[in-house]
């Protein structure tokens, strides 16, 4: 299941409104079979396993990240209907799928077909993995990271506004894979019109994964954080500032994951990475964010939190 999950994240920020998925096939003790979802959504990657594995997917272990589909659509058969065209003799599952369209009918159609089902195999991981999707069920919005990059004492820029670079190459390369990993990267009216950012993928092979660009504008489409419901096939936003921004986004409660970049310098009077967060006391400042990773890129230093 661990390496489904990874395969997982080869979609991630390309299949919305579709999950991004991960399958393995097992054989006589052997990977015959691996998928993933692909861009837009199809092939799943219960088909995409299936098709490679061809005739040795017969009495195999299928690994799966979600809950394989129950419904047909016009763009492929139900991933359930493949797994028992194929003869699988076993499924596990890391979670069940949400959709009211399979929610519980896809392991019940396996289960009736004579196949085991093991469900529950990594599941909070693969609700990790899964975020964009499952935030978007429930929430109705996108999974929200708020990136920034500052100095040791918490500034973005000189009093001048020289930003350029605060970390790294390491650093800059890491932010540009988390871009990657978003269907759309969001940043404030003043930082556009001031920074004139590119905002786009610049990794070697990866620059096709450049999300869109959206921009928060009091004369723009969107003119709110809570706007980023509307938008269509965005599971995993990304918001980059400025400062004003981030706040918003922090006030309004929408910031899933916070993505620090660290530099060990000090700039002392400067522009601070975040403006006012309405906090009547500091005992409501605590509380709010949990430390999940952390880790050293050059003399810089990445942390994640996830909101609690």
């Amino acid at each position: 299941m661990a390496a489904a999950l990874a395969l997982s994240q080869r979609g991630r920020g390309r299949t919305a409104p579709n999950p991004n998925v991960g399958c393995v096939i097992v054989a006589d003790g052997r990977v015959v079979g691996r998928g993933w979802t692909q861009p837009g959504g199809r092939p799943h990657a219960e088909a995409m396993a299936l098709a490679q594995a061809g005739d040795r997917a017969r009495g195999a272990t299928c690994y799966v990240t979600l809950e394989p589909c129950a419904h047909d659509s016009a763009r492929g058969p139900a991933c359930a209907d493949l797994l028992i065209a194929a003869g699988v003799g076993q499924v596990v599952v890391a979670i069940g799928d949400p959709d009211p369209r399979t929610d519980g009918l896809g392991i019940a159609r396996l289960r009736d077909a004579g196949i085991a089902v093991e469900p529950g195999v990594l599941a909070e991981q693969a609700r990790g993995a899964m975020a964009g999707f499952l935030t978007r069920r429930a929430q109705g919005r996108p999974f929200v990271t708020l990136k920034l990059a500052t100095s040791l004492d918490g500034r973005i820029a000189l009093p001048s506004g020289e930003s350029r670079w605060i970390t790294g190459p390491q650093a800059r390369a890491h932010a540009h894979l988390e871009r990657a990993r978003n269907e759309a990267i969001l940043v404030g009216r003043g930082t556009w019109e001031i920074d004139r950012p590119t905002l786009d993928v610049r990794l070697p092979g990866l620059e096709a994964r450049s999300p869109r660009v959206l921009v928060l504008s009091s004369s723009g489409t969107l003119r709110r954080p809570d706007d980023i419901a509307a938008l269509e096939n965005v599971d995993h936003l990304l918001v980059e500032g400025g400062a004003e921004t981030a706040a918003a986004f922090v006030r309004a409660g929408l910031v899933d994951r916070l993505l620090l970049y660290r530099a060990p310098i000090l700039l002392g009077a400067g522009k601070p990475a975040l403006g006012d967060l309405g906090l009547v006391s500091l005992a409501s400042a605590h509380g709010r964010w949990r430390l999940s990773d952390t880790q050293m890129l050059g003399s810089d230093r990445v942390e994640v939190y996830a909101a609690n």
